[in-house]
């Protein structure tokens, strides 16, 4: 994003600020609410069960992500021991992913319809450039959570879908270098591997594929 700001495009940057606020707000809100379905408020008590992006923004998250391509939000505190069910722990998880998805779709094709009725017209930019962005940044973030290394959300959800010895192991070679994998990933994106640039071409491809309305 930084790059933004060294070619002057304050209007685009601003732009893709507000969508990484908003994805990253309702990733947490996803969390939060989806724990308080099955029982536990710990999220709740500790003010995380709103929309109200304060609640949820680190500051030197969101600068890593200005200034590094990658970033973090506030986590939100979870207490498994509430949980009502079994599977609690892999729809608490995948909600925040989920939440992303769902604003993509929405996005996307709020957009479409939108132009349909005549509300907006195709001769407009910067609606569209929001859009775009909103939608793309939304199903990056998706994306990059959904890798089930580290500390993201991905590592819940993995082992559910493995042989119980497999996911015993996994859980096990995970919490020991997972957050060193993770680490490993960002440097290498640093350094000019293209991880992101990857899940960036994925994202773009994936906004066609969610676009339900018909067009025309």
């Amino acid at each position: 994003m930084i790059t933004l700001l060294n070619e002057g495009q304050w209007a685009l940057f601003s732009m893709v600020l507000v969508a990484i606020v908003i994805a990253l707000s309702f990733h947490e809100f996803g969390h939060a609410w989806t724990a308080r379905c099955f029982g536990d408020d710990t999220a709740e008590r500790a003010g995380r069960l709103t929309l109200n992006p304060v609640a949820h923004i680190d500051p030197v998250g969101l600068l890593m992500v200005v200034f590094v391509g990658f970033g973090y939000a506030k986590p939100v505190p979870i207490d498994p021991r509430k949980f009502t069910s079994r599977y609690a722990d892999l729809l608490v998880a995948a909600a925040g992913p989920g939440m992303n998805l769902l604003l993509a779709v929405v996005a996307i094709n709020g957009y479409v319809l939108m132009i349909q009725f005549g509300w907006l017209s195709l001769t407009q930019e910067d609606p569209w450039i929001f859009c775009k962005y909103f939608t793309i940044l939304n199903l990056l973030l998706m994306l990059f959570n959904l890798l089930p290394i580290g500390a993201l959300d991905g590592h819940y959800i993995l082992p559910y879908f493995l042989p119980r010895s497999w996911a015993q192991r996994y859980r096990y070679y995970n919490q020991r270098y997972g957050n060193l994998l993770l680490l490993g990933l960002i440097g290498l994106s640093i350094l000019g591997v293209p991880v992101v640039s990857t899940l960036f071409s994925l994202a773009n491809t994936m906004m066609l594929w969610i676009v339900v309305v018909p067009v025309g």
